[in-house]
């Protein structure tokens, strides 16, 4: 790593040009950090289900997707003081600029400068940092690690200590912080109460293990794959529930086998049809249900009025609630006293070449996280 001014990198990086098709391993360019921008060449990256619903259906390509990453600062731009070539760094998906009404307030962990990117640009300049031939190439929620290089702002970005295992940790830049958050920020998840969880992938599981560190009684998983129970229970669940294996509704199901409803329950599964159904699985008086699904299709949700007029309570989480640069670090510090887990996520380790099959892992339902290691250089 030199300390001169850095200069345009050519690297590889699994480019979609666009929806549904195969990710294709292009030379792309990769521009030097701007004004508070790192750029950070990537060791690990897993894939999250939000990815594969952007590749599935959004129209913005070509594009390089990725948000799960963590790896090694290469570069700075102007004005970076906080982070120096060569330190190791978690990747986030939306930043905390510390400053705006938003960040100063202590009510949210969303950032008016630099919260969720939709456009595929930089959040300083509007402009993408990748390349092909010219052509410009477009980021995924202001990381795109599917890419040996890539450039984040630097408060998109959290420092690690050296001794902290990259292939493990990056699975913190998104899933399991978002589901742990979920159950301990947004919902507060009490003490022998009772939580239902729909969709039982990395997020909900991770939604498990934070209520059954909690001390929660009952953790009931929902999910119509069979295949995943076995796994479920070892991360908290306590009794799973086939939706296809009952004549009447899940959330009557739900209901009589919990004398009324749920005290909690959490939509982990990207379907709005499923928050009405979670809503009428918790119960009348303090029910509260949180949506954390990224919707693959019809992203709006109906619920008959009454269900809120009894004193249920619908929450949306993003990121578990967690600030990303003030909280992170803590949850770190959490998974290197093993207090939390983070290895029985992951189901699958490939290299970069394969990034495709890692894609037809989460299509087919075979996979929590697959994480994709990088060449060595």
């Amino acid at each position: 790593m030199s300390s001169s001014t850095p200069q345009v990198i050519t690297c590889k990086a699994a480019v979609a040009w666009g929806a549904g098709e195969a990710l294709v391993m292009e030379e792309v360019q990769v521009s030097p950090p701007q004004p508070m921008e790192i750029r950070i060449k990537v060791v690990s990256t897993s894939l999250c289900r939000s990815d594969l619903v952007a590749w599935e259906t959004h129209a913005i390509f070509p594009r390089i997707f990725g948000h799960e990453a963590s790896g090694i600062v290469e570069s700075v731009g102007l004005g970076v003081t906080e982070f120096k070539e060569g330190d190791h760094v978690l990747t986030l998906y939306i930043g905390e600029c510390m400053e705006c009404r938003l960040c100063t307030s202590g009510k949210t962990n969303i950032c008016q400068v630099l919260g969720l990117e939709r456009k595929g640009l930089m959040h300083s300049d509007q402009k993408t940092r990748f390349s092909v031939k010219g052509k410009p190439v477009y980021h995924y929620c202001a990381v795109s690690s599917f890419s040996e290089y890539t450039v984040v702002h630097s408060g998109c970005a959290v420092k690690l200590d050296p001794h902290v295992p990259l292939e493990k940790i990056c699975l913190l830049s998104c899933g399991v912080a978002a589901g742990l958050g979920a159950a301990w920020n947004v919902a507060d998840v009490s003490k022998g109460s009772t939580v239902v969880i729909f969709g039982l992938g990395t997020v909900g599981l991770s939604v498990a293990q934070g209520a059954k560190l909690r001390g929660a009684s009952r953790i009931i998983g929902v999910d119509n794959n069979p295949q995943k129970f076995d796994k479920a229970k070892a991360f908290g669940i306590t009794e799973v529930v086939d939706p296809n294996s009952y004549k009447e509704p899940v959330s009557q199901v739900i209901k009589r086998i919990t004398d009324g409803g749920a005290d909690f329950s959490f939509e982990c599964a990207g379907d709005t049809d499923m928050i009405t159904t979670a809503l009428q699985s918790c119960c009348d008086g303090w029910g509260l249900t949180v949506t954390l699904g990224v919707p693959k299709v019809k992203p709006e949700m109906s619920a008959h009025y009454g269900l809120l007029l009894m004193g249920r309570t619908l929450k949306g989480s993003l990121f578990g609630g967690w600030k990303p640069k003030s909280d992170l670090p803590s949850l770190v510090q959490k998974y290197v006293k093993k207090e939390i887990d983070i290895d029985d996520y992951i189901t699958h380790n490939l290299p970069f070449d394969d990034i495709n099959k890692a894609f037809n892992l989460m299509k087919e339902g075979k996979c929590l996280r697959c994480v994709i290691h990088m060449p060595r250089q």
